[in-house]
């Protein structure tokens, strides 16, 4: 006699599924965590990254082998030190939002004209 295997219909496979409580995670629990999600800022002096969101543009920047060293060792220590994890691309774009918030206001005194007229 054969067997009809019993298959999830396409409702059960793509229902909406209740967020995982947020109370006691067990021994298991990571003493590491992620930055916070942010909503996409209003532009102006107050400027924050796009945080963790799907980025539609992209840019490739071409850096030494030093300066990866250096972008890894600040994640890791954020990381360590923090209990940040960050990764790269998130740690870029802060350090961008740094730099362009100071720009925007300090102008010629900003840190970015200061750095670019000493070269």
């Amino acid at each position: 006699m054969a067997r009809r295997v019993s298959l999830p219909a396409a409702d059960d496979l793509f229902r909406e599924t209740a967020p995982a409580p947020s109370g006691d995670e067990g021994p298991r629990a990571r003493a590491v965590r992620a930055v916070a999600d942010e909503p996409e800022p209003a532009p102006g002096p107050s400027r924050r990254p796009s945080g963790r969101v799907r980025h539609d543009e992209k840019m490739t920047v071409y850096v030494t082998s030093d300066e990866l060293l250096d972008l890894e060792h600040t994640r890791l220590a954020l990381r360590r030190e923090h209990g940040l994890a960050v990764d790269r691309g998130r740690l870029v774009r802060e350090a961008v939002s740094l730099v362009l918030a100071d720009f925007e206001a300090n102008g010629l005194d900003s840190a970015l004209v200061r750095r670019l007229t000493e070269e």
